[in-house]
Parts: C-alpha cells; structure tokens; sequence
C-alpha cells in the first residue's frame, strides 16, 4: 500500500497552527514552579480531562492519548472504536483492576464502563508482551485502570454549550474519621447526565449515569466494592452503515465488581476480584420507522472472576493472572450461529530473572500465557523479554510475544446470507505475533519512549464492504503491520507538553473473498501526530489544548473529508482566588470545524463551544 504526503493547503494551515503555537507558547511560558489548586487528572497524557456534550467517562482521557486512536461516532463518549498499534476495535481491551472487562457482543461495547473516571487511577496501555500476559481476549491491546483512592472531596459541575446542550454531575467522596477494625471505610458517589441536539441534524443524545463505590483500605491494602448504571441514547448519520440512513442506538448497562488489592512493596502485589456485567442494546437502522429492517435487541451478561500480581524473591519474580469468564446472550437477530453461550478461561505465568552487569542491570522475562474456551480450541503463547536498565536510568529492551482471541458473537451469529450485518459461524480463534524493541529515558524535565515493532495477525475478523452488496461482512484477514511509536513528555512547574507520533504500515491478504473496502483493519493513520498543552498562565489561570493530525489510509468508503484530519481541542480554566471552590471554563471542541470522517462514510461532529461552572469542596 502505498500514500501520499501531500496535504491540502488548507489543512497544512491549520496542522500548523495546531501544531506550532502550543509549542511556541510552552517555550515563552516561565518554567519556574507557580502555585495553583490542583484540577481533576484522569489521564496524565492529555490536556483536557472532560468533553464538551456530555459528561466524562473513561473513554475521555483516551481521545488524544498518543498511544491510542479513537474512531469516533458523534461523540467519543456515544460510541467509539478504541484501537491500538494498528489493531482494530476487537482488539483492544479493557482492565480493571485484576479484572478483564468484556461484551460478548461486539467490541463496539468494550467502552461501556459506567465508572465514573473520578473512581479510577490514569490508564496504562498495554501492548506487546504486558498485553499478552495481563490482557485478556484481546490480541492487540489492552487499556488497564486501577481503582483510585477515595479522598474527602465534593464536585458539582453544570454546562451550558451551542446545540441546546446542557450537562450536570456531583461527585462526592466520603472518608469517616474513625478507623474501623483497625482500617479506613471511605464511599464515594458520582451522579451525571447530559443532553444536546448534535452538531449535526439527528446527532441528538440523553446520556445518565448513576455510580458508588465503597472501599476499605488498611496498612498495604485496598478493597473495592462497586455497582454502577448507565443509559445512553443518541443518534447519527450512518452510525454503522452506509447508506444514507438516520440511525439511532439505546444502551442500558450495568456493572457490579469487586476487587481487593495487597500491596508490600512497589511492583510486588497481588489482587483478586469478581464482576457481573449486563448491557442491553436496541439499534435502529431508520429511526423514522423502528424495527423497519430486522430489528437489533441484544442482552449480553457477563459474570468473571480473576486474580493477577507479582511476587519477588531476591533475583527472581513471577508475575502471573488468572481469570475465568461465563457469558450469555439474548438477541432478536443474531440468531444463526451455533451457541449463545460460552465459557472462557486464561491463565498467564511469566517468571523473571535480574542481574547485575557491568552494562547495567539485565532482566529477562520469560514465560506463557494458555487461553481456552467451551467453544474454541485452545492457544498456548509465548512471552518473553530482555530489557537493560543502565546506571543513568535509561531502559533498553527487545521482546516477542504471542497473543490470541475468539470473535463476538455479531460476528459469529449473524446472518450470513442476508441483512445488514453478515457474519461466519466458522470464524475461528484470532492470533498475534509482535515483535519489538524500544528505549526509555529521562533527560533533565523530559521523559521519553520509543518503539519500534512489527506485528502478524493471522485470521483477525474485520467487517469489509463489497460493491453490490447492501451490507458489510464478517471476513477473516492475514495482515502484518509494521509501525513506529515515539512518545515525549516535559513537565515543569508552569507547563505540560506531550508529544507524539506513529507510524503505521499494513499488508493484508482476505484470501478467496471480494472486498471493495475495510471499514475497520484498513482504516487506520499511516501518520498520526499528538500535541498536547497544559500551561499554567497565571494564579488560577491554566490554558489546556489538545491537537491531532492524521494522515489515513485511503479508503474508498471515505467519501468526505479526505484522507487527513487536524484535530483540535481547546480550554481556558479559571479558579478565582477568592471563589471559594469556584472554576470557570470555556471549552471548544474540533475547533477548526474539520469533517474528516474517522470511520468511512460516518459524518464527523463539528465545532462545538461550551461553558461551564464547577464547585470543589
């Protein structure tokens, strides 16, 4: 495959402006420390921490986060595909704590926590061999959070933004004073909902979420009691086909876990955990006329339990996770497979070895993971690593690792022979071979990482169009991807600036079948480039600009917009020193009103403007 460089001269205008003034500003703005109050961080490599429409969710922090691409649909936070290296939706998973989150369904769902990001630590991206030992169903990718200790806090947000949208939440956290057997009891609640009319004409969305949390935390120990609820409606052009249709998605979904964590030292811990996961679903092809084309309800439940962690004995460790997961489900239309149900099991042992050269410190990890289900055959992956630590701090390291998943069941249940989704009850179990080597270092203020990798996938399902044919199929591909990833981070006391980059390469090979265009393995950013801006102005006063430039895969899908996007997301944030508690802000998003359409033949979101009032106590 083959792609230009070439940019349109408008957008090269606005990929320079983007690009050079946060750079330029980091570079005027005085490095020396500057005191203010701390705003709410749930992730560390973006700028901006809530959205514009809708309230925050996990799904937030990962918008422009360099190693991760979200392909949304209207709103990151209505539905979006979470890839990885090059990996497709499917591919990448979700982790809480010990726990491997999962839909039975489609990894269109993977995102659907209703977990308030106020709850849980900033995510880790796992990729390589992480992913393959600590990963579950998930070949590619996996992102992981931590549940993140409740502290006495308050928050009450309220925004009022352009297309009637309007957004609330409180959040409260609760620690009680007096011990209790010798441990600390702390709760916290989290209440949001939020509305708009859509940047574009039946881009309309109602979201809720209601969510608490109990924990229980003593000397080197933390245990989590959760139960959350959410409620989505929203609506868009050609949300999953082509065809010109105004189509509308429902979910309800609901997640109970548990999770108790044991820590000694850093690094040598163990925890276990258990979830109960249920997501309703009803999908409209045409919203003027419900169930008009064989209509999608779908009921997934999930229950799992799981345990991971890492134990260290002189020059030795073993790190290892377990889990066993059940699903089921209820649908009005995937109905043509062979079963509705199945079990799936995981159990990864990766011991490690350290020693001292005259080099540095060498670690090698060696070891395997083994994934079965009732349904399946089994897999059984390699994983391994040698990494150098050198005396100045910097990591070197070269690894190969296998990882393996089996298909959802909108792949494997759907009709084949008709309707809009065509799946292959014969999809088999999915593999993965990478191969990488990369570097870690810190120079004075910067932190930087590099990776350079090449991955084989060997019967990755990926959903493909064929001209005249009014659907989109479920077909096995062979591709190897090849791809560079460079991240920089430099912190000072008045800035943030996070940098990054990846190169992407793909040949794929779908074998006997006929296929015009991918609509998810062959739509990916040959170039992607992240900036990301927090500057501290002045006391109270922080400016957050988030910036993405992608150059993508031509795909004749893609019919507007082009092949390149420029991605800008802006906030001016006020915390006056006598408000008591009081921030002011005013956010834009897609700033440049940029219709770069991050699936093919999906309409992108345009220029959106809020403001907002918060309270902290």
């Amino acid at each position: 495959m083959t792609s230009s460089l070439a940019i349109p001269p408008r957008r090269l205008t606005r990929l320079l402006l983007a690009f050079a003034w946060p750079v330029a500003l980091a570079a005027q703005v005085n490095p020396e420390p500057l005191v203010l109050p701390k705003l709410s961080v749930y992730s560390e490599q973006v700028a901006n921490q809530a959205p514009v429409s809708t309230f925050a969710m996990p799904v937030s922090g990962l918008q422009f986060e360099p190693r991760v691409d979200v392909q949304a649909r209207n709103l990151a936070e209505g539905q979006a595909d979470v890839a990885i290296r090059g990996g497709i939706f499917e591919n990448t998973g979700f982790k809480l704590g010990a726990l491997g989150l999962f839909d039975p369904q489609t990894g269109h769902y993977f995102a659907e926590l209703p977990v308030a990001p106020a709850m849980l630590t900033t995510p880790r991206i796992l990729t390589g061999a992480d992913n393959a030992a600590g990963g579950f169903n998930a070949q590619v990718g996996s992102v992981a959070y931590g549940w993140r200790p409740v502290v006495q806090r308050g928050e009450l947000a309220l925004v009022v933004g352009d297309h009637s949208t309007q957004r609330q939440s409180l959040y409260q956290g609760v620690v009680l004073k007096e011990p209790l057997a010798g441990r600390t009891l702390a709760a916290d609640l989290d209440l949001a909902r939020s509305e708009s009319t859509g940047s574009i004409p039946f881009g309309d969305h109602e979201f809720k979420r209601v969510a608490g949390r109990v924990q229980l935390v003593g000397e080197g120990t933390q245990t989590d009691l959760f139960a959350g609820w959410q409620e989505k409606f929203f609506g868009w052009p050609n949300l999953y086909t082509p065809f010109g249709f105004n189509e509308t998605e429902f979910l309800q979904t609901e997640l109970y876990a548990f999770n108790h964590r044991a820590e000694s030292a850093p690094g040598n811990f163990w925890q276990v955990g258990a979830y109960y996961r249920r997501n309703y679903d009803d999908y409209e092809f045409n919203r003027v006329v419900p169930g008009a084309s064989n209509p999608f309800i779908h009921t997934t439940r999930v229950r799992a339990v799981a345990a991971d962690g890492r134990q260290e004995s002189g020059p030795w460790a073993v790190a290892y996770a377990a889990q066993y997961l059940r699903d089921s489900l209820e649908s009005t239309s995937l109905t043509f497979g062979r079963f509705r149900t199945r079990e799936y099991f995981k159990l990864s042992v990766v011991p490690e070895h350290t020693r001292d050269t005259t080099a540095g410190r060498l670690t090698l990890r060696a070891g395997a993971a083994y994934d079965d289900t009732n349904r399946d055959e089994a897999a059984v992956s390699p994983v391994m690593e040698l990494a150098l630590r050198r005396p100045s701090g910097q990591r070197l390291y070269v690894q190969y690792a296998e990882s393996s998943q089996v298909a959802t069941y909108t792949a494997l249940n759907s009709n084949p022979a008709a309707g809009l989704f065509r799946g292959n009850p014969n999809l088999g179990r999915e593999t993965s071979r990478n191969l990488e080597a990369g570097i870690a270092f810190t120079q004075e203020a910067w932190t930087v990482q590099a990776a350079v990798f090449h991955r084989q996938d060997d019967e990755l399902v990926d959903w493909t169009f064929r001209n005249g044919v009014v659907a989109r199929t479920a077909n096995p591909v062979d591709i190897d991807t090849a791809g560079l990833e460079l991240v920089a981070i430099l912190n000072t006391g008045r800035y943030d600036l996070i940098l990054g980059y990846t190169y992407l390469e793909k040949q794929a090979d779908y074998g006997a079948a006929t296929v015009t265009a991918s609509f998810y393995a062959l739509n990916f950013p040959r170039h992607r480039l992240t900036a990301a801006l927090v500057a501290r102005l002045a006391e109270g006063l922080e400016l957050r600009v988030d910036n993405e430039y992608r150059r993508q895969e031509k795909n004749s899908l893609r019919v507007i917009g082009g092949n390149t996007g420029v991605l800008t997301s802006a906030g001016i944030y006020w915390r006056p020193t006598r408000g008591r508690g009081l921030e002011l802000s005013l956010r834009v998003d897609n700033l440049w009103d940029d219709n770069f359409q991050e699936v093919p033949a999906v309409p992108a979101a345009r220029r959106q403007i809020a403001a907002g009032a918060a309270w902290h106590w």
